[in-house]
């Protein structure tokens, strides 16, 4: 599955970038150089003006993120690494860490610098066991090198990383639940505010960023913020990775540049179209807790405006493509017993509501369904989106509601007809 070689270092370079000789002779670490020489000031500075948005979903600008953490905290700054990706589609962050991990390792430690952070964090998903090893493994050998430790790439500065490894809690990506688990207690919300800019981990002052905003950073302090900026639009600059999957020929991390790419090309050009005699039905562009698109959102650009003003969000970038063989109400169903499953319990609404999505939403697959049932779901929505501490309950509405709103008449033929169609069977099924 390769990512195309723009900002991020990968084996188009030649070799395993896992391996530190050859992420090295690729021009690795240069940047860290390169960062340690200037002050603190100027490295923020330079992520402000590349525009570098935080790639894990939210798209907040990582520099004015970095600035919130006061200058003048009495206690010790922290950097976290989010690399739980537990995102349903979203597979990005896992071949960075796996193939290309000293790139994550030298933007923590530009971003460690700049803060003023000592320790750094990832906190990686409990069933990522090869990526946690390639970590654990680059990790050690920066530090050999001098990369990390005190006295980092021959400064006077120290920075030093530990890997996390969670317990595979989707609830822990949301970045107060995964301080909480970080802290060794239960994986749920805290309550906002104080942000973690101000009180983080263990109450101090703290910057969390995904795995592929912080290996954006190296090729930033490279090549300049303004190379970074000049790629996208003003207010959706640089690249984006978005994984792939679903109904396409060649599923995978695609890397472009925003706003030069719309949804058509991404899954019919780089992702090799659908299967033979197919046609086009749905796609989460953003990964699963984003609005569903149809057929009228192929020719979107992809970008963080283009997509909200298409109804939806760029999200994780997770892209869950889906043909004209499968039935959008057995969809709904799946992703509601995933957020329901993954609900971490602590605000009833979400406890509750989304138990009683997959509750209605199995009834209609299971022949069971009334029509007045869809007026109870569409009721059902407003009671839990905003109503809660954390953005699960909205993830777990919003592809369900926009998949009752573009697809209602699906969900009429199904509550009417008693059941919907089977699921498809895929050749590889069929064979087996």
């Amino acid at each position: 599955m390769p990512i195309l070689n723009s900002v991020y270092r990968h084996r188009e370079h030649g070799g395993d970038l896992s391996d530190l000789a050859a992420y090295h002779a690729s021009g690795g670490y240069s940047s860290l150089r390169q960062a340690v020489a200037m002050k603190p000031d100027e490295v923020l500075y330079a992520f402000h003006r590349s525009g570098l948005r935080g790639r894990g979903g939210a798209g907040f600008p990582m520099g004015r993120k970095a600035s919130f953490l006061p200058s003048d905290a009495a206690l010790a700054k922290y950097l976290v690494c989010n690399a739980d990706e537990s995102e349903p589609g979203t597979f990005k962050d896992r071949e960075i860490m796996e193939f290309n991990p000293h790139q994550l390792v030298e933007g923590m430690a530009i971003a460690g610098f700049a803060i003023g952070a000592e320790r750094g964090y990832i906190y990686i998903r409990g069933e990522y066991e090869e990526q946690a090893r390639a970590l654990d493994e680059a990790v050690a050998a920066a530090r050999e090198a001098g990369f990390l430790g005190s006295g980092i790439a021959g400064s006077g500065v120290t920075f030093d990383l530990t890997v996390y490894r969670g317990a595979g809690a989707y609830i822990c990506g949301e970045e107060t639940g995964l301080l909480e688990s970080l802290e060794g207690k239960r994986g749920q919300p805290r309550l906002k505010p104080p942000f973690p800019a101000v009180k983080g981990l263990y109450a101090s002052p703290t910057l969390l960023n995904n795995v592929e905003t912080l290996a954006a950073i190296p090729p930033i302090i490279e090549h300049g913020p303004d190379w970074y900026a000049d790629m996208g639009t003003e207010k959706s600059p640089g690249t984006k990775i978005f994984s792939v999957s679903g109904h396409v020929q060649q599923p995978g991390n695609y890397e472009v540049i925003l706003h030069e790419t719309t949804l058509r090309e991404l899954i019919f050009d780089l992702a090799g179209g659908l299967r033979a005699d197919r046609e086009f039905k749905a796609c989460w562009v953003g990964g699963s807790s984003v609005p569903v698109l149809d057929a009228s959102a192929l020719d979107t650009p992809l970008d963080y405006e283009s997509l909200q003003a298409a109804g939806t969000f760029l999200g994780s970038g997770g892209c869950i493509v889906m043909d004209d063989s499968a039935c959008i109400v057995r969809a709904s169903l799946r992703l509601a017993s995933f957020y329901r499953h993954e609900s971490c319990g602590k605000c009833s609404p979400c406890r509750e509501g989304t138990t009683w999505m997959e509750k209605m939403l199995q009834r209609w697959v299971d022949g069971d369904g009334r029509i007045e049932d869809l007026e109870m779901m569409e009721a059902l929505f407003g009671r839990i989106s905003g109503k809660v501490l954390c953005a699960l309950a909205d993830g777990a509405v919003a592809p369900i509601a926009s998949a009752v709103s573009l697809f209602r008449d699906d969900f009429v033929r199904v509550i009417e007809d008693g059941s919907p169609p089977p699921a498809p069977m895929t050749p590889e099924l069929a064979r087996a």
